[in-house]
């Protein structure tokens, strides 16, 4: 049978045609045969013989309806989309009421040529109809949203250059679902070789251009992997792999590690995350402790629903919970990304109003913790075709992802299912963009042998001092914090054996820095009881705060002198100085006496905390003794400073 399958239309009054109309019950005889023999041919499928028989059928009675109807399916099969909607046209407008199902088809024609205005009324027309099909009704629903969505998107397009990757990533085989690091530095993605996937990643060159894309070793298998995620860190990879011997059904979500510039053999997250059905496409949060990924098991909204699991303490995963109602629908939901802001998520959708098949949507996250209602990105970044796989840099400004490119590098042979996709990125317009994300990269290493230190590493929010993260540092000493815009932050790293060392980050009031913090810590090993001190660095209170020309201890203060009571607790056998220092403003007696009161301030808390006062002095500096210059704010925060030595 000549199938209709992506149709479109709009509704024209019966008086614009003059014949009167002709159904199978009314046709003459010569016209009925011949229509019969179409249906016949068309069963048969004999395209050319059915479209002769029901050209025959009208040219007997030009007012045939049921053989404009079937002239009409062969025309849209033959992708002859005008003249097929001409002749649902005729047919609707000679017999409006006689079958709604043609509103239905006009209404699909008419989406495919884009004609969303008129697409809406057809659709309508047959939603106003007695058709008792309720799954028919649904996706005319459906359709209805999408055409009046984007008749008024294409109306108001949002800016939108996209521009491809270089071909260092982009080949004549299909690339994919693109992930990247925190830092920009490099780019993985899924790429179909020898009619299987496979996971290739990219490195970012001094220049700023991509080095050539090399095969992700450890990791693929003769067996499908795609839909990766890449860690802030670039340390762990979260993936879907589907038929694998260890597969618990046709798709499961693994994890792998990079230790050592290798990484580890995946390993299957197991149940509850995984189950015998599909689970795919995850996306690992910042701060690795969260995957939302796609999955048609029991307990969604219909279609594949977007899922979210946590890292527990004891290093599993939790049982999934359903995003919801307000980002899963009837539809699919799939290529979820949740950005580093913590607030935005991006995904694609079939089932929210749009241009049609898959569109890009991203839903912010509410003060109560509730994701917003879905906003679909706009037009042109969503069109009638399928957009999907779509990620956001840290800043926010730029967003690379998956089209459908179908360009002329493409070999025969290359792809066999016909399938040509690129990497593209572009400038993502201001109000979609998510809070601005910036990051502190850091190496701890040995003060005095230079080597590094697996150390520990702890971010704090201020003033809650709320632990957002807490890691134990790999073997190369270094480690890699996201840090969203509009709150303060406190870092402390530590290490046995070792003065601890601590930063404050201020992004409250200043938004985003235009550079990233990158840190070199030294950690000066603490002496043995009875030796003499190694020469330590100070070490700076970064999170120790006074008021504006006062010594009264701010309570953000109180987390930091915990954590320097505590490590004097642990270190029994430490005496230590504190230094008060101040900037440049004001006069110098000033200055001095204001440096002196605060580092009293910090030793009369130490000994409030039951630290003896033998083990305990301090001293002001005044601004004899600033780390930077004193001619901007930066300079003058940084020389307003708390510290301590070792005596």
């Amino acid at each position: 049978m000549w199938k209709i399958l992506w149709l479109c239309i709009v509704l024209l009054p019966a008086s614009l045609f003059a014949q009167e109309a002709v159904t199978r019950k009314t046709a003459n005889p010569k016209a009925l045969k011949a229509f019969e023999k179409a249906l016949e041919s068309s069963k048969a499928d004999n395209r050319a013989d059915a479209f002769k028989q029901v050209e025959g059928a009208l040219k007997e009675s030009p007012g045939f309806v049921d053989a404009l109807l079937l002239r009409a399916a062969m025309r849209f099969d033959l992708g002859d989309l005008p003249a097929a909607e001409a002749d649902f046209k005729k047919a609707l407008g000679l017999a409006p009421n006689y079958d709604a199902r043609a509103w239905y088809q006009l209404g699909i024609c008419l989406l495919r040529q884009e004609k969303f205005g008129e697409a809406a009324p057809a659709f309508e027309r047959f939603l106003q109809s007695d058709n008792r099909s309720e799954s028919l009704r649904q996706r005319a629903g459906r359709y209805a949203a999408d055409a009046r969505f984007a008749a008024v998107a294409i109306q108001n397009p949002v800016p939108f250059d996209p521009e491809p990757l270089s071909d260092s990533i982009n080949t004549p085989m299909p690339e994919s679902l693109p992930s990247l690091t925190a830092d920009g530095g490099m780019l993985v993605f899924t790429r179909i070789v020898d009619r299987q996937e496979d996971f290739y990643y990219s490195l970012r060159l001094p220049d700023g251009e991509w080095a050539k894309a090399q095969p992700v070793e450890g990791i693929n298998t003769p067996f499908n992997e795609g839909a990766q995620s890449i860690s802030a860190d670039g340390r762990t990879l979260v993936f879907n792999a589907c038929n694998t011997p260890d597969g618990l059904g046709s798709c499961d979500l693994y994890i792998s590690y990079l230790k050592n510039g290798r990484w580890s053999r995946p390993q299957n997250l197991g149940e509850p995350v995984n189950t015998k059905w599909l689970e795919r496409q995850p996306n690992l949060s910042a701060d690795g402790k969260v995957i939302v990924f796609s999955s048609d098991r029991p307990g969604g909204h219909g279609g594949r629903d977007l899922w979210l699991t946590r890292l527990q303490p004891d290093d599993r995963w939790s049982t999934p919970v359903n995003l919801g109602s307000v980002i899963n629908t009837a539809g699919n939901e799939d290529c979820p990304f949740f950005h580093a802001d913590g607030q935005t998520l991006y995904f694609m959708s079939d089932g929210h109003p749009g241009m049609g098949g898959f569109d890009l949507f991203l839903s912010r996250i509410q003060p109560d913790g509730r994701p917003g209602a879905p906003e679909n990105l706009g037009y042109p970044i969503n069109t009638p075709a399928n957009e999907g796989a779509l990620i956001v840099s840290l800043d926010g400004t730029t967003a690379y992802f998956t089209s459908d490119a179908r360009d002329a590098r493409a070999k025969p042979g290359d792809n066999p299912a016909g399938i040509n996709t690129d990497l593209f990125f572009f400038a993502m317009p201001p109000h979609l963009r998510p809070e601005p994300v910036t990051y502190v990269k850091a190496v701890v290493r040995d003060a005095h042998s230079r080597r590094p230190l697996q150390a520990k590493a702890d971010l704090f929010s201020l003033p809650d001092d709320r632990l957002l993260q807490s890691d134990r540092i790999g073997e190369d000493g270094s480690f890699l914090y996201c840090l969203p815009a509009g709150r303060n932050y406190a870092l402390h790293v530590s290490h046995e054996g070792y003065l601890f060392h601590s930063e404050h980050f201020q992004l409250d009031t200043s938004g985003t820095p235009d550079q990233p913090f990158v840190l070199d810590i030294a950690l000066s090993p603490v002496s043995a009881p009875g030796e003499t001190p190694a020469g330590a660095a100070p070490v700076v209170l970064h999170n120790i705060f006074f008021n504006t020309g006062s010594a009264q201890l701010l309570p953000a203060s109180k987390a930091e002198l915990e954590r320097l009571l505590a490590f004097l607790n642990e270190h029994p056998a430490l005496r230590i100085q504190i230094n008060g220092h101040t900037d440049s403003v004001g006069a110098d007696e000033t200055n001095q006496l204001l440096s002196e009161q605060r580092a009293k301030a910090v030793h009369d808390y130490l000994l409030s905390g039951g630290i003896a006062p033998e083990r305990l002095r301090y001293k002001g500096f005044g601004e004899s003794s600033p780390m930077d210059t004193n001619d901007t704010p930066e300079g003058r925060r940084k020389n307003r400073r708390t510290e301590f030595v070792l005596f």
